[in-house]
């Protein structure tokens, strides 16, 4: 019978680059950046690692479909290096490589590295990477804030909130956010906006408006794993351990039946009642200290918030309006260093840049943004539409 991963891989370093507009870039010096701060946070040469995952959402417009340029980029001779792709759980997907390979003692160490350079594509928002069935069968005439924006609608109808009392929890969400992203040096955006600004801002797709999306950029996040005895033995003391990876993809049986309201992300259920059973967790809102989840929309973050058990349903409102996810005075802290929001979402590394906040966060290094003692952190991605898609969760936390 499987046991899990629970506390049998330790971080042994990470790294991330400043996420932004990097037209001083291309995706090799990208991975350079975060794989050079996660070598030297790990204290480790690179021909001590054995085996490497490296994600990247979109081979047309970034390095090609092999993880052969990964490898010349970071000089990785001889080991295996390989690409993973899971549309925007790419960057959890590779690190899930890497934690997986080490768990079951097929390598010593492993790394785990994701990039996107997104800005050089033309597009205002993601392309139009997902080919052939997803695009054809599923969303052929469909966008992003559309998909998300029938969430919205989805679930206002379900619990009877009027569109004034929705769209003003929105905008505290990406307020909120706005707020921590100040104190986030490596963000793409560093600017606190008003709560004015955002509920007057040009409507995208009702109820969402501009503030309520998050941007594209440019952005590399690493991570090197092994286990927490070679860590111990390699000097560090205080180590951040794998608690829990699951991951949950949809079959579309919410589209093909009536079976769902569109109220909420069942891939996302799945995934934390299985990482909560995996990492001993049986309550959330009191055990979890911060989360950073995938905001790619306000009212993502919002669903997200019952969809992982911190809030009950229909009860999000009245959490993020109390503030209970606010960096300052807030019960569980959400996108400490403003998320997607801030950072925007280069695919292959939002997962990771999610670990590495969490990941310093738990080591008190988080700067001006520190939270007090906190021990056990979560991460949450969501790929495809909230009817179609895959959502994968990581629990990360102090060992011992």
């Amino acid at each position: 019978m499987a046991s899990g991963i629970k506390d049998k891989v330790a971080i042994l370093g990470m790294g991330c680059c400043r996420f932004g507009e990097r037209w001083d870039a291309g995706t090799p010096q990208l991975l350079a950046e975060a794989f050079d701060e996660a070598l030297a946070d790990a204290g480790i040469e690179r021909k001590q690692i054995d085996a490497a995952w490296y994600g990247s959402g979109v081979e047309q417009v970034n390095v090609g479909n092999s993880s052969i340029p990964a490898a010349v980029a970071l000089r990785l001779d001889g080991i295996p290096v390989s690409r993973v792709e899971n549309m925007c759980a790419t960057g959890t997907e590779a690190l899930r490589g890497a934690v997986y390979a080490v768990a079951s003692g097929a390598v010593d160490i492993a790394l785990a590295v994701g990039a996107e350079k997104l800005k050089d594509t033309g597009y205002g928002g993601l392309p139009s990477m997902y080919k052939g069935t997803f695009n054809d069968l599923w969303m052929p005439l469909g966008s992003a804030p559309a998909g998300f924006a029938q969430l919205a609608a989805g679930y206002r109808n379900k619990y009877g909130f009027s569109k004034e009392e929705l769209k003003r929890a929105l905008a505290h969400v990406s307020w909120k956010s706005h707020q921590n992203g100040t104190l986030s040096p490596k963000a793409h955006l560093q600017k606190a906006v008003t709560m004015e600004q955002i509920l007057g801002a040009p409507m995208i797709a009702d109820p969402l408006g501009l503030f309520d999306c998050c941007g594209v950029s440019d952005g590399a996040a690493a991570a090197i794993v092994c286990t927490p005895e070679m860590a111990k033995a390699l000097g560090k003391k205080d180590l951040v351990t794998v608690k829990s990876l699951q991951l949950s993809t949809g079959s579309g049986v919410e589209s093909g039946t009536d079976t769902w309201d569109g109220s909420y992300v069942r891939t996302t259920r799945n995934a934390a009642r299985r990482a909560y059973q995996e990492a001993g967790i049986t309550k959330p809102r009191e055990q979890i200290d911060l989360m950073e989840v995938h905001d790619c929309f306000s009212i993502t973050e919002l669903v997200t918030m019952e969809d992982l058990g911190i809030s009950s349903d229909g009860g999000a409102v009245k959490d993020v309006l109390d503030g209970f996810f606010d960096r300052e005075g807030g019960g569980v802290p959400c996108q400490v260093d403003g998320g997607l929001k801030c950072f925007g979402h280069p695919i292959g590394a939002t997962g990771l840049r999610m670990a590495y906040e969490v990941y310093n966060q738990l080591l008190g290094r988080a700067g001006k943004r520190q939270l007090k003692s906190p021990s056990i952190g979560l991460t949450h991605n969501l790929g495809g539409v909230p009817y179609l898609g895959v959502a994968a969760i990581s629990i990360l936390g102090l060992h011992g």
